[in-house]
């Protein structure tokens, strides 16, 4: 096995790639790529394949910081306070701040949506993979169907309750991609960082009134 498949494991990984609506449904999956794979780089050949991932228009994909800002993928900004528990009792102190604790409480559905998958096949997340890799790629796709099927007949046991839910205090790299989609899209949150922030500040305004 190649050692680009193997990254920090001594057994095969690969890099899956997914969006997942606020049902936790997965709407698109790419797996096989290796695991040491930036997810960048998965994201390129997401947007390129005949049958590949498409953003509705007018909308976006909400995603971490490892695939960078680009047309239709927002990711939070960097070196700003993000995940959920970093906040405690401490406020939020300016726009980009707001924006970031906005998109965690967004984003956090796709770690719920994979947390439950994992929940639900125990062959995704404990097993050392045994299987040829072909195989076991064909497996994250295939659980992910029958995850959407079941959630399709209601929630269950292996949904975690939003209110219950840790989530994942890793950081991942940025990737700036393509410099001028990078500086169109980074524009475009700043945008909406500071509209929300001057919504913030007036509601503010009006509830001390």
């Amino acid at each position: 096995m190649e050692p680009s498949f193997r990254g920090r494991k001594n057994y095969a990984t690969q890099n899956v790639m997914a969006a997942v609506d606020f049902d936790l449904r997965f709407t698109y999956v790419l797996a096989g790529w290796e695991g040491t794979t930036h997810d960048a780089l998965v994201l390129r050949d997401a947007l390129t394949r005949a049958n590949g991932l498409r953003v509705p228009q007018g909308k976006f994909y909400l995603v971490d910081a490892g695939y960078g800002a680009k047309p239709g993928f927002i990711p939070p900004f960097h070196s700003v306070r993000y995940h959920l528990n970093e906040w405690g009792s401490n406020p939020v102190q300016n726009e980009k701040e707001l924006f970031n604790l906005r998109h965690s409480s967004l984003r956090v559905t796709v770690e719920r949506a994979f947390g439950s998958l994992k929940r639900r096949f125990k062959i995704l997340d404990d097993a050392t993979p045994f299987f040829p890799y072909p195989t076991q790629v064909d497996i994250v796709v295939a659980c992910c169907i029958i995850h959407n099927w079941v959630i399709n007949d209601g929630i269950d046991e292996y949904i975690i309750p939003e209110d219950e839910w840790v989530p994942n205090i890793t950081h991942a790299s940025t990737s700036s991609g393509q410099a001028q989609e990078h500086a169109l899209t980074t524009a475009f949150m700043e945008e909406l960082a500071d509209q929300m922030w001057e919504d913030r500040l007036n509601y503010m305004q009006q509830q001390n009134m």
